[in-house]
């Protein structure tokens, strides 16, 4: 078979031609089948599994992590309690409004029993915070060092929490004895407010 018999092919009677030109033509028409057939249908289908595959990871992936959190609920639960005990015990701590006048009361008395000489002793405001309030008081107070450290020390053991800050001991220019220093801080205590009291 050559060009020219290929030329004189009748498309109108395909019957006819020869075994091997009607072999290739099949061998055509089928690729041109199984390429359409892949474009059209396959790759959108290949596409969508990719994506799903991904998604599934991801669900597995959050799967896991919360079956992580599943096994250990009864763990959760257990440090939530522990937790909230551990909170109403802090609370427990921090005065009402009626309690903050003892509290005061017993700072001062903290330092007397120190063998403190307060030369001042001045609450301020409060400054109101998320749940509590804070109440500064600006403290002076002359004595001997290890009487300091008796105080700080009596007032870390008061049930009530007080903390202080901005400490400053120098020595007494006002007297003239060698061995007395003069500290300055700021004692502060808390008081947790009621419900409404912080809005």
């Amino acid at each position: 078979m050559n060009l020219q018999d290929l030329n004189e092919l009748d498309l109108s009677n395909i019957g006819i031609w020869p075994a091997p030109v009607k072999a290739v033509v099949v061998v055509l028409v089928a690729v041109i089948v199984i390429a359409a057939g892949y474009y059209l249908t396959i790759e959108d289908q290949l596409a969508s599994l990719e994506t799903v595959q991904k998604k599934e990871l991801e669900l597995r992936s959050i799967f896991e992590t919360k079956q992580a959190k599943a096994s250990n609920l009864e763990a959760y639960r257990k440090q939530l309690e522990e937790m909230k005990q551990s909170f109403g015990a802090m609370l427990r701590q921090l005065p009402d409004k009626t309690e903050v006048a003892e509290l005061l009361v017993d700072v001062s008395q903290t330092g007397l029993a120190s063998g403190l000489e307060f030369e001042l002793f001045k609450p301020q405001g409060e400054v109101p915070r998320e749940f509590y309030a804070e109440l500064p008081i600006q403290i002076i107070v002359t004595g001997e060092y290890h009487e300091f450290g008796s105080f700080i020390s009596g007032l870390a053991a008061l049930p009530r929490i007080v903390t202080i800050h901005d400490i400053k001991i120098n020595r007494n220019s006002a007297k003239e004895e060698s061995s007395k220093l003069l500290l300055e801080a700021t004692a502060k205590t808390y008081r947790y407010l009621d419900e409404g009291e912080g809005e």
